[in-house]
């Protein structure tokens, strides 16, 4: 179970690997890392239950997920 902690954390250090690939000089390109580095970052990523939550009770801070997610389209994503 995460534990309010964990998934603070979660967020933040997502945050942050994010603006570390936005703003990465050069290429990351090491085998297998990004997608290592973001299972670790998604073990305690708050769940759409968990911002359902988070939207009934501070709803001047969340909006409730909506029913459909749109999946970014990857450069490399062949499924298209």
């Amino acid at each position: 179970m995460t534990t309010p902690v964990e998934r603070s954390r979660a967020v933040t250090e997502v945050r942050w690997f994010l603006q570390t690939l936005a703003e990465a000089r050069e290429p990351i390109d090491v085998p297998g890392l990004v997608q290592s580095v973001a299972a670790g970052l998604l073990r305690h990523y708050p769940l759409e239950a968990d911002l359902m939550e988070s939207a009934a009770a501070l709803p001047e801070l969340w909006a409730a997920p909506c029913a459909r997610v749109r999946r970014p389209r990857l450069v490399h994503d062949s499924r298209d």
